[in-house]
């Protein structure tokens, strides 16, 4: 029997935290989401959830919208479905019946902790790019503060921004100014956000003790590098002592002072020279003197690269290979990408002397202790902070001239007002209603949410009052021409709509409605002249380009599918380029598993009949198994006419590849369900992106084979086009097979038994299958699997051999309940001695706190204000280069037996990311309870998910910072306390003011005692602590009535 009151409060905070309401499909994925069930509704007595809910009065308020969808809304709450509104009001000449209201809240992804996609024109923010859909930051996409702190995370990271004081006071505080230059991604949308308190310190990197970079050992190579770029920009020389400052405001880290010591030794980078001056101190830096050569008679060709200088060919192809990947491209990389891509191989001299690039590109060292561990960000040459067209939400008075002039000439007759540009939102996935495509690159949309739908139903509110039915209207219009803006009144709805005519012919004229994306023959009767007023808005309807569908935008097929699928639907938008025509991924979330539309068109290519033949009952020889997975599913190749075709194909490609010197096929802008190459066995197999770990690591599927990997997006190849079309029409021939007659579901299976599989079929090439049945549902098909072709003897088949061994025996399971979020909950009562010793000979990490210091800071977990994780912002990027390394190292290592010992730490595989944990307990039935050393949270865990941390992983200190909020005395917090501090607080980035430190052994005993302050609003700051005293004072009241 379901828990009723638990039930009942998962379902408030669900419902409270959507305060315009949440669709009944969209409730079912939340709870689930939050709790890891659905909504109990049958143990509750009521055959359908919507029963149970109306016997919720006072919990749940159910209303249906103008699109006949029923809402739920928290009992209470007078706010009203706005997205439900946008469908209702939406006018379509189609007439193909409602359009459908979608989810528009993107799940939280767990493949990416820290992942913003748009191009970030500076190199510490190559470790951020591309979907999905991070665990943090896309929670944040959604979030008034996402720019703005975006552009805090690159001022503490030591990038774009500058302080200066300020003397404003507001709230409890005083702002400082921050000082932007033109920054294509970031725009704050106040100037003075930024939180300064009376002492204002450069914000405090909670990793990096007091002194760090003096007298302590440091890379020579970086430091090197950056003083040739300083130089590069002071060619004239200055002071020696100037140097520290200099290093200090461009790279935001103190130089160490061993290196100005050096500074003589390294007469290949610089020169030093003393003045006439009788202090010592007093030192000149020049640029290194060139070396002179005596003067040839002859000209001669340039010299070959050495180590002293590279060869312009080699530059021009080095940099080459860089804009491919604007995002970044490790330098380990660099051999075998310009071996493939150049058919030659790159001087060795190169990667032992990178400072040799230093005039093509930034090189960064996210790995201090490994300093053959470089990212290469090629030089912008436009200069900081500007670059390609990527958001042009920067350019809000900017107005391209030929676009300029198209407005203008729009609304000659009426006005000399020209109508703005519509800017692309700045969220990383907003919402849009789809209108229509008659092509994949010019599909029609419109954004929804404030300043863009709000505003245009505010607009049409007023027109329909200026434009009444009194005798003061306006009348209409008696003369029209083509291109002319003018107001509306539509045929069969008492709505006024913006338009541009058309054509114009006797007693009619057809319209374009600017804002809705479709046109009408409509009476002269109902044309008005368009007051000025109403030109201040953007024309809502734009257009946007699919990914990955360029070469089939006209295709049939594509488009029939993409009008079945999103036609008149509010999606989610994944906006890779911003550009006049933004390049986007639609998705649909209203679903259990969030649909890739743009990946669903491209399966419409696929020609059916070169699929693998599949009969319950059928038997199938010389059957290929070609993955078995650690869930029990296994993927088979059978013969089919499609095998034959793609590998045909693929061996064609081979060739192709081999005559071809160019870097035309590197894949330079990767997505989730975009179609490319990679190596399988030393040949090109087609694969899909399935996640994006940042920028260069990502997951994809060998769709033809069922195998898995995780790669670097280096690796990674286009599909040559003239092999495209042919091989978009082979279906995946990897057939997902699940064995039949097993007391064991996929997915409960034991590493035993998963490995006697792979030893049995792996490596067999005669195997054969018969086919019990096939699960349209889960697109699995159930199978007897024999490694010979006795498949008419049922007793011979590895079904048979499996269910009469001992291989799926496992002791039963001593603490899981019915509600695995229960056991997350209590994880610290079950094992209350979880945080203690640990062998600190393994661990390198020195922290030091300061009583006093501001920092920037991201909640990852809040539970209550008596506790929460941190995580500091400075050393964001440097996490998520190393979770990409450790996804790369871990993906590619066999399991090997472990011997897992409670308060140790590991590196365990959570969803699909690999995290640095602390073993916390070691259940029963295989799981281990682990503690997320850089995010705070509590997991479970299979035992065969977990590895040994190695040395290179221990070198960045664990980023979760326990902490409780400072101003107010400890108590027990109300639910509804506890949910009101979440939704100020969780998943968003704030200013944090130290008070005190609880010191602890361990650094993750640590705990903090901090003010957290909000100083996202122009007015004033808002004290987290203040907002929870109120509870606090009610509580307090309640206890005294």
């Amino acid at each position: 029997m379901a828990d009723v009151e638990l039930v009942k409060k998962m379902l408030r905070a669900v419902l409270q935290a959507n305060k315009s309401g949440v669709s009944l499909s969209r409730l079912q994925s939340e709870y689930k989401e939050l709790t890891g069930e659905q909504i109990p509704h049958k143990q509750m007595g009521h055959n359908h959830l919507d029963a149970l809910l109306a016997s919720m009065p006072t919990l749940v308020r159910i209303e249906r919208n103008r699109s006949g969808e029923t809402m739920c809304f928290a009992s209470g709450s007078n706010e009203t479905a706005h997205l439900a509104k946008v469908v209702a009001r939406q006018r379509s000449s189609k007439k193909t019946g409602r359009p459908h209201l979608v989810n528009t809240q993107m799940r939280v992804k767990p493949a990416a902790p820290l992942v913003l996609n748009g191009k970030i024109l500076d190199h510490h923010f190559g470790a951020f790019a591309s979907i999905n859909t991070s665990t943090q930051l896309l929670s944040l996409a959604s979030n008034s503060l996402y720019e703005y702190r975006i552009g805090k995370a690159l001022d503490l990271m030591g990038l774009q921004l500058q302080y200066s004081s300020g003397n404003n006071p507001v709230s409890q505080t005083a702002h400082s100014t921050c000082n932007l230059i033109d920054f294509p991604f970031y725009q704050p949308p106040l100037e003075n956000t930024h939180l300064a308190l009376p002492y204002y310190r450069s914000p405090l990197n909670l990793n990096e003790s007091p002194g760090s970079g003096k007298g302590k050992p440091y890379n020579p190579q970086q430091v090197q590098g950056r003083i040739r770029e300083i130089l590069g920009k002071y060619s004239n020389g200055f002071w020696v002592s100037k140097l520290p400052q200099i290093y200090r405001e461009l790279y935001k880290q103190d130089l160490p002072t061993e290196s100005i010591k050096d500074l003589e030794t390294w007469t290949h980078i610089c020169t030093v020279e003393k003045t006439c001056s009788s202090n010592p101190s007093e030192l000149l830096l020049y640029p290194a003197k060139e070396q002179t050569s005596p003067p040839s008679s002859s000209s001669s060709p340039s010299p070959p690269s050495s180590p002293a200088t590279l060869s312009p060919d080699l530059k021009l192809k080095l940099e080459e290979l860089l804009v491919k990947y604007s995002n970044g491209l490790w330098a380990h990389a660099l051999p075998k990408l310009f071996q493939d891509t150049y058919k030659t191989k790159l001087p060795g001299h190169v990667l032992e002397n990178l400072h040799l690039l230093s005039d093509i590109c930034t090189i960064d060292y996210p790995m201090p202790d490994n300093p053959k561990r470089a990212i290469l960000y090629r030089r912008s040459s436009t200069g900081v902070g500007e670059g390609e067209d990527e958001n042009c939400n920067r350019r809000n008075s900017s107005i391209s001239e030929e676009e300029l002039m198209v407005r203008q000439e729009l609304g000659r007759r009426l006005s000399n007002h020209a109508v703005p540009s519509l800017q692309i939102p700045k969220e990383e996935y907003p919402s849009v209603l789809v209108v229509e495509a008659t092509n994949t690159n010019a599909v029609i949309l419109r954004y929804i949410g404030e300043g863009y739908s709000q505003a245009q139903e505010s607009m049409e509110d007023e027109m329909r009052e200026f434009y009444g039915l009194d005798q003061s209207s306006p009348c209409p219009l008696s003369s029209l021409s083509s291109g002319q803006l003018v107001a509306v009144r539509a045929e069969e709805e008492e709505e006024i709509l913006r338009a541009q005519v058309c054509e114009v012919m006797a007693d009619k004229v057809k319209v374009y409605y600017v804002d809705h994306g479709f046109s009408e023959v409509i009476s002269k009767t109902k044309v008005f002249e368009l007051h000025e007023k109403f030109f201040q808005l953007p024309f809502q309807a734009t257009k946007c380009k699919l990914a990955g569908l360029g070469p089939f935008c006209q295709e049939p097929a594509v488009l029939k599918k993409f009008e079945t699928m999103a036609s008149g639907r509010i999606l989610l938008a994944e906006i890779l380029e911003r550009g006049q025509t933004p390049l986007v991924v639609l998705y649909d979330t209203s679903q259990d598993d969030d649909v890739n539309i743009n990946a669903a068109c491209m399966k419409a290519l696929q020609d059916k009949t070169l699929a693998s033949p599949l009969q319950v009952n059928s038997a199938y020889m010389n059957v290929t198994v070609s993955s078995v997975c650690s869930d029990g599913t296994v993927y088979c190749q059978l013969p089919s006419r499609g095998l034959a075709k793609l590998n045909e194909i693929l061996e064609n490609i081979e060739t192709y590849f081999h005559s071809q010197v160019t870097s035309e096929f590197l894949v330079s802008r990767p997505f989730c369900g975009k179609g490319c190459l990679a190596r399988y066995k030393g040949k090109w197999s087609r694969v899909e992106i399935t996640n994006l770990h940042g920028s260069r690591v990502l997951d994809i599927l060998f769709i033809d084979v069922g195998v898995q990997a995780s790669v670097e997006v280096f690796e990674l190849r286009e599909i040559p086009p003239p092999f495209l079309r042919d091989l978009m029409a082979i279906p995946p021939q990897a057939v997902k097979c699940c064995l039949a007659d097993l007391a064991v579901s996929v997915g409960s299976w034991t590493p035993d038994a998963v490995q006697w599989l792979r030893e049995k079929v792996l490596n067999t090439t005669d195997c054969s299958m018969k086919v019990a049945k096939v699960d349209e549902t889960k697109r699995c098909i159930y199978i007897h699997l024999f490694t010979d072709k006795s498949f008419h003897d049922p007793a011979r088949s590895l079904n048979h051999q499996m269910a009469q061994s001992d291989l799926f025996k496992q002791r039963p399971d001593v603490f899981l309940t019915s509600h695995r979020f229960l056991l997350l909950l209590y994880l610290p009562v079950l094992f209350p001695h979880c945080l203690h010793s640990v062998k600190k000979s393994h661990v390198h990490m020195t922290v030091f706190f300061f009583s006093g210091n501001n920092i920037d800071v991201y909640v990852s977990v809040a539970c209550h204000p008596g506790h929460f994780v941190l995580q500091p912002w400075r050393d964001m990027y440097k996490l998520v280069v190393l979770m990409g390394e450790m996804i790369l190292y871990y993906n590619k290592t066999e399991q090997k037996p472990l011997n897992i010992e409670k308060n140790q730490i590991y590196a365990a595989k959570v969803e699909n990311n690999w995290h640095r944990v602390l073993v916390k307990g070691v259940l029963t039935n295989g799981l281990v309870s682990v503690y997320e050393l850089d995010y705070g949270k509590h997991e479970l865990v299979s035992c065969t998910q977990l590895r040994p941390l190695i040395k290179e992983f221990r070198q960045l200190p664990f980023q979760g910072i326990t902490a409780q909020l400072a101003g107010l005395k400890p108590r027990q917090w109300s639910e509804e306390a506890s949910i009101v501090f979440r939704n100020h607080v969780e998943k968003k980035p704030l200013v944090a003011q130290l008070e005190a430190v609880q010191e602890a052994a361990n650094p993750w005993d640590r705990k903090l005692t901090v003010f957290l302050v909000d100083t996202s609003q122009e007015e004033r700051d808002i004290w987290v602590h203040d907002i929870m005293a109120e509870f606090a004072d009610d509580a307090q009241n309640v206890k005294i009535n």
